[in-house]
């Protein structure tokens, strides 16, 4: 303890109103802790942003090719449009054969047709609508999977409001799809697939999350409990699943040009499904912008500094954050009602 000036320590705190007597060795113990603490309390966002810039901008993330090998197989829900469809894109350009699900088979049958041509894998698909939730689409799932070496699952199958609306007004309809589409159906995937992978000891489950998910959303309230809950399940699947050599990771992100978010101009803040997918399959296994957020990754720049701005500054759930997000959507809510409302003049 040397090398610590103690009386020293006592003036600066005395400067601030701390006065605190230091003739004795325990004492002293605990004002050198107390300054340790202080330091590191104080240094720790400094010490937290450039492991965000490493982890961004710098540090590469892990291989595809370390889940799987030449032959094997990824499996992309959600796939015929936007980020689904840019994963199954890129994962092939990677020389992964890619198993595509979603709902329309046309839409399935041009996208299997344009990776085949382009990047010489196989494919297959399966037309589902997840929010059915029916036994003999997860059997069709079951028996077109079985005995394929299954290295890679993205779960991108999801649903939001078709415009934001308060809870006391969301149908029925609307809010039993979007839990079951964005919670069951990613869970019976996800449990039909896992076995497989804890038999080769290898494997990756990417999860598409939201912001909506790490903050609270009014007029989305339905949407974003069931992204809060896919973020719980994923880490919870994560630490299960680490031991037997399997990646989990959760892919958070704010807005991107797609027909759910229904934005078409892409900018600094909303990039499209390209350059998001690109910097999440470009981030495996690092944090970017989810500091301390277990099995998670923002890995969009934008995205990454906000994310990391949010909760170092205000945290997530935050009522001024709340409130903003409430403002926010209720605006969008106004412009959406007005449309529909010229719209049903037209016709």
């Amino acid at each position: 303890m040397a090398s610590f000036d103690i009386p020293y320590l006592e003036k600066a705190l005395a400067k601030v109103g701390i006065h605190v007597q230091t003739d004795n060795a325990a004492a002293s113990t605990l004002l050198i802790g107390a300054f340790v603490l202080s330091a590191y309390y104080i240094a720790s966002p400094f010490i937290s942003y450039i492991r965000l810039l490493l982890s961004l901008f710098v540090l590469p993330g892990t291989s595809l090719s370390k889940f799987g090998k030449k032959g094997s197989w990824a499996v992309i829900t959600g796939a015929s449009d936007g980020i689904g469809k840019e994963y199954a894109l890129q994962i092939a350009r990677k020389g992964f054969n890619i198993v595509l699900i979603s709902r329309t088979q046309s839409k399935l049958t041009a996208l299997a047709e344009e990776i085949s041509s382009k990047y010489k894998v196989e494919t297959k698909t399966l037309a589902m609508d997840f929010s059915a939730n029916l036994d003999v689409d997860f059997d069709q799932m079951r028996a077109l999977l079985d005995g394929l070496d299954v290295a890679i699952l993205i779960n991108n199958v999801g649903q939001s409001h078709s415009i934001p609306v308060t809870f006391a007004e969301t149908s029925q309809k609307e809010m039993k799809d979007i839990i079951t589409i964005n919670c069951m159906g990613t869970l019976r995937t996800t449990q039909i697939v896992v076995p497989g992978m804890i038999q080769r000891k290898r494997g990756m489950i990417l999860t598409m999350a939201s912001f909506g998910g790490l903050s609270p959303t009014p007029l989305l309230a339905t949407y974003s409990g069931s992204k809060a809950f896919l973020q719980q399940w994923s880490s919870a699947l994560g630490s299960e699943l680490a031991p037997k050599g399997v990646h989990v990771q959760l892919v958070q992100s704010y807005l991107v040009t797609s027909a759910m978010s229904k934005i078409r101009r892409a900018s600094a803040m909303i990039p499209t499904p390209k350059d998001f997918v690109r910097a999440a399959l470009g981030m495996i296994g690092r944090s970017g912008g989810a500091q301390g957020v277990a099995f998670t990754s923002t890995p969009y720049w934008s995205h990454g500094i906000m994310h990391w701005a949010m909760t170092t500054f205000l945290g997530t759930h935050n009522r001024f954050l709340i409130d903003q997000n409430k403002a926010m959507h209720e605006s969008i809510r106004k412009r959406a009602l007005r449309k529909a409302e010229r719209d049903a003049k037209k016709q």
